[in-house]
């Protein structure tokens, strides 16, 4: 019988902060998403009706309370007035404390992870400077889950030390939402996106194929425009122009001040497919085959009732680009990114089906097709369902892929397979307990019994994983890749 593997649970505990507030734009009656009419000309007018004792009283009342946890809470409010100063009577000629006053009102506090922090993901800094020798610096990325379930993606970063030690750096102070970028697009995942809605036709076709593989939103408009010119002679013009909008609108770009701390940045749901939560970014740092790194992350946005993948991409964690991912590996979550192309292509770890493992291949980021099952849930631990933990990480040994298992009581544990380097549909080696559990001070949280990560990082021989608890907070625990590859069980009929 193999031995157990050992792994040394850190003393890093990262336990939610109420404190942690970013601050968003507040309109009265709309807070609950009823779709009942604001109350917002109301507001404005009572504002316009205050007197200017009261004003000045209350404005400076606001930003002794609220200056000390905001960057710059006084740019927010002017922000926040000229967003709804359409509203104002143009007669109106309010003072420069009557127009902050107006933005406070129209301003509210947002605690990001006031419920919990979890299912965390890491991988290398894009910038070693300040390095401890023989370590390497990384940045963590988390799920922050605040009022209303509602998540967002929050970034810790640190060190890792020669003798094994993580050190986590200090938080920087004013969290923040960036500003908003408009994205890019790919045309395969259009062309799949609109086949899925049975609108993939001659008008989308005249509309695609004369655009380049990767194109911007003005490429797409100048060409809609064109299509539109010619509604006399194709009747689906106009439909065929909302279709492509309504998929472009699920593309964006986000972006930092370079002033910022990384542990200030905070992605915020932007589109209606993320209108109910960005969830458990996977990312990885790709490397292409001219050895150019870029950082990916696959996540699952959540509108309320639908889930589906997005891809994020960045190369410095200031400024992000986010765009859907299509295709029939992709449906449900799970999909991770290989951190290298495979046999010349992209490669991924997909849970399509929501309870085996499985490879898929592709040519291009946002579209992914059919895939290959290599692991089914045939263990005690795991018989509910198995998923991913993350990208895969390169070994001399093969594709090491950390796994999460369900088994009987939601009991959520983390294991770890082997796949072949040369081909990853292959299962090679396995490990036949898990590797880490729940242990009895980890079982009570937000969501009982649930020990899961989103992506380790690998640093010589030692494996750092940072894990949620419960969904609750995150635990970070180290083992000996050594160790690991030599407790796993060769699989004798390796290959699918």
């Amino acid at each position: 019988m193999k031995q157990r593997v050992k792994v040394n649970r850190t003393d890093i505990h990262l336990w939610p902060d109420a404190s942690r507030v970013i601050t968003l734009l507040f309109v009265a009656g709309e807070e609950y998403g009823s779709g009942i009419e604001s109350r917002a000309s109301n507001v404005v007018k009572r504002i316009v009706a205050l007197s200017e004792p009261d004003v000045k009283r209350r404005l400076k009342d606001v930003i002794h309370r609220f200056g000390s946890r905001h960057l710059d809470v006084v740019e927010v409010f002017s922000q926040h007035a000229d967003r709804v100063s359409a509203r104002l009577d143009p007669s109106d000629d309010l003072s420069e404390e009557r127009w902050l006053l107006l933005g406070a009102s129209f301003t509210h506090e947002y605690s990001i992870e006031s419920a919990s922090v979890c299912n965390p993901s890491m991988v290398l800094h894009p910038d070693q400077t300040g390095a401890p020798d023989g370590g390497a610096r990384f940045v963590m990325s988390f799920r922050g889950i605040g009022e209303g379930h509602l998540s967002s993606v929050g970034f810790r970063t640190g060190s890792i030390f020669g003798d094994g030690r993580i050190v986590l750096d200090e938080r920087g102070l004013f969290p923040m939402i960036g500003a908003l970028r408009e994205g890019i697009f790919n045309r395969d995942v259009f062309h799949e996106r609109l086949k899925a809605m049975d609108q993939n036709g001659e008008s989308s076709a005249y509309v695609l194929d004369h655009l380049p593989l990767v194109f911007s939103i003005e490429e797409l408009e100048a060409r809609l425009e064109v299509l539109i010119s010619q509604h006399d002679t194709r009747q689906d013009a106009h439909t065929t122009a909302r279709h492509h909008r309504a998929i472009a609108s699920s593309s964006y770009g986000v972006h930092f001040s370079s002033e910022s701390d990384i542990s200030e940045r905070v992605l915020w749901p932007v589109v209606g497919a993320e209108s109910n939560g960005m969830e458990d970014a996977r990312f990885v740092r790709f490397v292409d085959e001219h050895g150019a790194a870029t950082y990916f992350a696959t996540y699952t946005a959540f509108d309320g009732e639908n889930i589906s993948q997005q891809l994020m991409q960045t190369d410095d964690f200031e400024s992000f680009v986010m765009s859907p991912v299509v295709g029939a590996a992709s449906k449900n979550k799970g999909l991770a990114l290989f951190p290298r192309p495979v046999n010349g292509r992209f490669a991924a770890l997909s849970r399509f089906d929501r309870e085996t493992n499985a490879v898929c291949f592709s040519d291009t980021l946002g579209h992914w097709g059919d895939s290959f099952t290599y692991q089914l849930p045939d263990r005690d631990w795991e018989v509910l369902q198995l998923g991913n933990c993350g990208p895969p990480i390169e070994t001399s040994a093969g594709w090491l892929v950390l796994t999460h298992g369900v088994g009987p009581m939601r009991t959520y544990s983390i294991g770890a397979v082997l796949l072949d380097l040369h081909n990853p549909t292959k299962l090679i080696a396995s490990l036949e307990d898990p590797l880490i559990s729940a242990s009895p001070d980890e079982q009570d949280g937000y969501v009982p019994n649930v020990v899961y990560t989103c992506g380790a990082m690998l640093h010589g021989d030692l494996l750092v994983i940072p894990y949620g608890v419960a969904d609750m907070r995150i635990n970070i625990a180290t083992v000996s890749l050594a160790s690991l590859l030599t407790s796993m069980t060769p699989v004798e009929k390796a290959g699918v």
